[in-house]
This record gives structure tokens, C-alpha cells and sequence, in this order.
């Protein structure tokens, strides 16, 4: 066999092999997507069930410095402060525009409580550019309650 048939041979051999492989990775991507769907829950659900077994209390203006070190952020729903027995719920007036991949910075004036009225602007956590301004309302509190059963 002439050389140049071998190279036209291997050729066609790593085609094939680049087109089941392609192929392949295809059909389990297509497989994967409708599992992976189901478990994915919206930004609601994932709040509805960190807050089963709470009670809401009356909205505060601010919440304390310690309180608000422990953030959750669920994307498109609430950033979430606290954890133990009370945590607060802060909607923002936009929640629509809430990310885990952006880094909230404050800016305090006065306080060292976190308030409905500081200035927060989002930075993206990848390439650190100014992502946008975050509104917040008042802070809900929301109480485990305990089970008397």
C-alpha cells in the first residue's frame, strides 16, 4: 500500500472515530438533560423549603452586624441572612437581577447593622467589573417553630 493511501487510511479511521465520539457524547448529553431538569429547583422552591418549618415575623429595617456574615444568595429570589433559629429573608426591590455569581459590596454610614437603606452594588465575581445596584426592603425574619406534638 502506497504511503500516501496509509495517511488517506488513518485519515478516514480518526474521522470515524471523531464522528462516534461526537455522536456518543451527543446521545448522553440528550439523556442527561431531562434528569438534570427535574432536579433543578427554581429559586422559589429552594426558598419555600428553607423556610418550611418557620414563621414570619414583623419586617425590620436592619439586622445585626453578626447576623449578616452568613449569606445565601438563591438566584433570582432572595439573598438570605443568618442560620440556627431565625434567618431574614431580603427580597430586594428587584429579585429578578440576584446572582450567585456576583459579590455584594456595602457601603455603611454609621451603623455597623446591615439596613434597607445601604448602598450595595453587585461585582462580578469572575472578571470583577460593576454588575449593578441592589434595592433592599425590609428584612423578614422568619422563626423555627417548635414542634409540640
Amino acid at each position: 500500500m502506497s504511503i500516501a493511501k496509509q495517511s488517506l487510511n488513518r485519515a478516514s479511521q480518526h474521522t470515524a472515530l471523531g464522528v462516534i465520539a461526537t455522536a456518543a457524547a451527543l446521545a448522553i448529553a440528550l439523556v442527561a438533560s431531562p434528569a438534570e431538569a427535574k432536579k433543578k429547583k427554581s429559586g422559589e422552591e429552594e426558598l419555600a423549603e428553607l423556610l418550611e418549618g418557620r414563621v414570619a415575623g414583623e419586617p425590620q429595617r436592619c439586622i445585626r452586624r453578626h447576623v449578616s456574615n452568613r449569606m445565601r444568595t438563591i438566584d433570582g429570589t432572595a439573598f438570605v441572612y443568618g442560620r440556627g433559629d431565625t434567618i431574614y429573608v431580603q427580597r430586594t426591590k428587584h429579585p429578578e437581577d440576584i446572582d450567585d455569581d456576583d459579590v455584594l459590596v456595602t457601603r455603611k454610614f454609621g451603623s455597623s447593622d446591615l439596613c434597607r437603606l445601604d448602598q450595595v452594588t453587585k461585582i462580578d465575581r469572575v472578571n470583577g467589573f460593576y454588575a449593578g445596584n441592589v434595592f433592599f426592603e425590609d428584612f423578614v425574619p422568619y422563626t423555627r417553630v417548635e414542634d409540640n406534638s
